[in-house]
């Protein structure tokens, strides 16, 4: 039997073609709006661009009467927001002719920073916490050919170590207090805007080490200043309760959360941070773990967005200034970000749900078990 395959071109080129504009990396679409050097070809892993998804059973469970959105950066290349600031970061060495770059991290900047210099031809170092890196990110650091070294410390004293290296040794520093970094990040701000139309009255973010609500904040007043936006977002940013320096003012010497993306206990953008708080008419508190793990169940199970614990931080504090009674959004329209993917830490996700049972492979076994 002869199909008729010869037809289909014939019926499809009377179809009008849609026309498709391929997304080329953050900097290539910003590229105006970046202080960095534009002499090199951009090092992209085709960041950005991720999506902001609407959430309304989400916002239900957060007592209703607004519209929530999460700007899910767990889809960018490397499974996290930090490769908006890698991508900007590393191209800037590669423009200052560096040949090896350096980090420390709590996990998800090492993966960036790994990938990117790979990217580009560099060799990476990165320095993490023995034992306080959660496997997703270790993985990808690794994988992409960094060397890795663990240190018997936390997180500061590896910045502390790094920066000393970058003084001493021809090898650049890539952590945010490359001020490259915070040029890339801002990109999603630029992001939410552009598809909302304005800003949102309400911008909700974990809190770390500082540096990405402080590109937010920058990104949100370059769009106002250019009269691109009527008016900024207020932020409301959220600390671990083990690792809250900002919060509480002071230096947390041994942080400690299972959200390890903010385990920090003194940022690097501890001052612009409290700036853009400060500017924005925002707030900033602490949650506890218990909290966090309870709404990384929550963001998954009622979006399907699977996102690792830190996320959830930006959850966990809308609850607790709903229930307190200092943050009500009704009527408005508040914007979650959502820093990273869910597979960064799968222990973490494997500890916090039921285990799968097992049956046996019979009919009878299945319907049984199933709750329907």
């Amino acid at each position: 039997m002869k199909l008729g395959f010869a037809t289909i071109p014939t019926r499809m080129s009377a179809l009008a073609s849609p026309k498709v504009i391929a997304w080329s990396g953050v900097i290539a679409h910003y590229r105006e709006r970046l202080d960095i050097a534009h002499h090199v070809a951009p090092v992209t892993l085709l960041e950005g661009n991720t999506p902001l998804i609407p959430a309304p059973r989400l916002a239900d469970a957060l007592g209703g009467g607004f519209e929530l959105f999460l700007k899910y950066e767990g889809l960018n290349p490397t499974g996290s927001f930090k490769d908006r600031g890698m991508t900007t970061a590393i191209t800037q060495a590669v423009a200052d002719g560096a040949r090896a770059v350096i980090c420390a991290s709590t996990g998800n900047t090492a993966a960036s920073a790994a990938a990117y210099a790979a990217r580009a031809g560099l060799t990476c170092v990165v320095l993490v916490p023995e034992g306080k890196i959660a496997a997703g990110k270790l993985a990808g650091a690794l994988s992409y050919g960094a060397q890795v070294i663990a240190i018997n410390g936390n997180f500061d004293d590896g910045l502390r170590m790094v920066r000393e290296a970058s003084r001493c040794a021809p090898i650049v520093l890539v952590n945010n207090i490359n001020p490259a970094r915070l040029q890339g990040q801002k990109t999603a701000a630029f992001e939410i805007c552009d598809v909302l139309g304005s800003a949102p009255d309400w911008l909700c973010l974990p809190v770390g080490n500082a540096g990405n609500i402080t590109a937010y904040w920058m990104g949100f007043s370059e769009y106002h200043r250019d009269g691109l936006i009527a008016q900024r977002p207020r932020l409301l940013g959220a600390q671990a309760a083990g690792a809250a320096p900002i919060v509480h003012g002071r230096v947390f010497d041994k942080p400690e959360t299972l959200a390890t993306a903010i385990r920090i206990g003194n940022p690097v953008r501890w001052q612009e941070a409290l700036a853009a708080l400060r500017e924005s008419n925002g707030y900033i508190t602490d949650v506890t773990d218990d909290e966090i793990l309870n709404w990384h169940r929550l963001v998954a199970r009622l979006e399907g967005v699977f996102v690792e614990p830190a996320c959830a931080a930006s959850l966990a504090a809308i609850a607790k200034g709903r229930r307190e009674g200092w943050f009500d959004p009704r009527g408005q329209r508040v914007v979650c970000v959502m820093t990273g993917h869910g597979l960064k830490d799968p222990d973490t996700a494997m500890r916090s749900f039921a285990a799968p049972i097992t049956i046996e492979p019979r009919l009878e076994a299945l319907l049984e078990a199933v709750k329907l």
